[in-house]
């Protein structure tokens, strides 16, 4: 006769249910009332099962929506390894990318998608619509004659107020008037690179890095020089130094210290003010992209610019991953060069509209936009978790990844042999779009990595695209 308590042998029962796969990661559980009706058991019981569940790791509950089973704490596949910085850099690059991302574009508009893991941003219903949308209207109800009158040339003071509070939350203490409106972060950059660079001078940047990046550097006719940057801790500041004493011409540094776009790292604090004090003794801009910040597991850390004492950091963020990515609204705190980027982004583009920005300012003024965060942070660990899993599960022997503690990206380096760029086309053919390795540099280091947004709900259409990926990874390294 079973002497176990009847919760025990129903979580039991549960366990390997889950163990078999047959409640599937991130999968909702049955709920306390179905557990009562279908095990005729009391709803005192079917709690306590779920409890003990919990207990052991293997569901979590969510408030308002019952309890789902947890992703594995981590994936079961080796980590991509630190780069050799004994490696010598390669020279400084012109040019290389546009065509690349050009090719990328246009293949990708080419095929139909059915599962999209290139698009490093979450799906509209992860963000506050419907707030947004009220927020918007009482904008307009309340600030219409902004519609015809003068924009405000560094952007609205009420967004710009609400920014620099916001600030403090990664260590930034600045004022309002330090501030400068943008057209998403991808301006802030181009503004901070033409204020401290001109056409043929260097500029050094992460490997790998965000194509957007080395296509600003390109377009704007200065050199790329990649530094090798680990999957784990971020730039390699010894491979930096090396750089600055052996290369000439290095007028800025450009990094993304919190959750680094591919890698996903994020720089320890130690790090951090190391490569703030080398920028300083060595004169030149350090220009700090802090787009994925807020989306750290853990919340924001401190930015660079959080000690910064001389103006050396050009600090860049925006709102397109974390809030509203169709308004497009970023900002730039220049430091030394605050009143120079401001003239080039009169002469470039003019001042941004003011009604999102008072609309977008009424809402990141609410709890409403802390919670948000808290549910989008919580949103992309478990699909980041549960990418992961089937990754482990589905890719075949030799793959690496990289496993970041916030945002909705994994580094993938494929097994010896396997080609990126071929495992990119493949894919498109099934309907699956990724983003290849060769994106993210002007060289040809990383042909065979692959970068995948982890932005796709949880869920079995999400394992079988996975599960596809893997076939065509492994029948393009035969």
């Amino acid at each position: 006769m079973d002497t176990q308590p009847l919760y025990q042998r129903l979580a039991d029962y549960y366990r390997r249910a889950i163990q078999s796969g047959a409640l599937a990661p991130a999968q909702r559980m049955p709920s306390v009332r179905t557990m009562v009706r279908t095990h005729h058991v009391s709803l005192t019981t079917a709690l306590q099962v779920c409890r003990r569940l919990e207990d052991d790791g293997l569901v979590e509950a969510r408030p308002r929506s019952g309890y789902f089973v947890r992703p594995p704490a981590g994936p079961r596949l080796a980590p991509v390894p630190d780069p050799d910085i004994a490696r010598p850099i390669d020279t400084a690059q012109y040019e290389g990318i546009h065509d690349r991302v050009s090719r990328f574009v246009t293949l990708c508009e080419s095929e139909p998608c059915s599962a999209n893991f290139a698009l490093a941003a979450a799906p509209p219903a992860s963000y506050p619509h419907a707030a947004l949308r009220q927020s918007m209207m009482r904008a307009l109800r309340m600030h219409s004659e902004q519609m015809v009158g003068r924009a405000p040339p560094q952007g609205h003071p009420q967004f710009r107020a609400l920014l620099a509070r916001r600030a403090l939350d990664c260590g930034i203490n600045a004022g309002a008037d330090e501030l400068l409106v943008t057209h998403g972060c991808i301006e802030a950059l181009n503004l901070a690179l033409r204020a401290v660079a001109r056409p043929g001078d260097t500029i050094a940047v992460e490997s790998p890095t965000y194509f957007g990046l080395l296509q600003i550097i390109e377009s704007l006719g200065m050199r790329a020089l990649e530094i090798p940057t680990s999957p784990q801790r971020g730039i390699s500041i010894e491979a930096l130094e090396l750089a600055l004493r052996t290369q000439p011409g290095i007028r800025a540094v450009v990094v993304v210290p919190n959750l680094q776009n591919p890698l996903g790292c994020i720089m320890a604090d130690e790090d951090k003010q190391r490569l703030l004090r080398l920028c300083h003794a060595q004169q030149i801009a350090l220009i700090e992209d802090d787009t994925y910040g807020a989306l750290a597991d853990d919340g924001p850390g401190l930015a660079i610019k959080h000690w910064d004492r001389h103006g050396d950091v050009i600090y860049c963020a925006s709102l397109h991953k974390t809030l509203a990515p169709a308004m497009r609204l970023g900002w730039t705190l220049g430091g030394r060069w605050h009143d120079r980027m401001a003239m080039f982004k009169f002469a470039q583009s003019r001042p941004n509209e003011p009604m999102a920005q008072i609309a977008v300012a009424d809402y990141m003024a609410t709890k409403a936009y802390d919670r948000h965060l808290a549910r989008l942070r919580h949103q992309l660990r478990q699909q980041r978790l549960y990418v992961a899993d089937a990754v482990a599960r589905h890719f075949p022997a030799g793959t690496r990844l990289a496993q970041p503690p916030g945002g909705m990206l994994l580094w993938l380096e494929l097994p010896e042999g396997t080609p990126g760029m071929t495992v990119f086309e493949e894919a498109l053919r099934a309907g699956i779009r990724v983003a290849p390795g060769a994106m993210f540099s002007n060289s040809a280091r990383y042909d065979h990595f692959l970068r995948l947004s982890c932005t796709e709900p949880v869920g079995a259409a999400t394992d079988a695209a996975v599960r596809r990926l893997g076939e065509i990874v492994s029948a393009c390294g035969k």
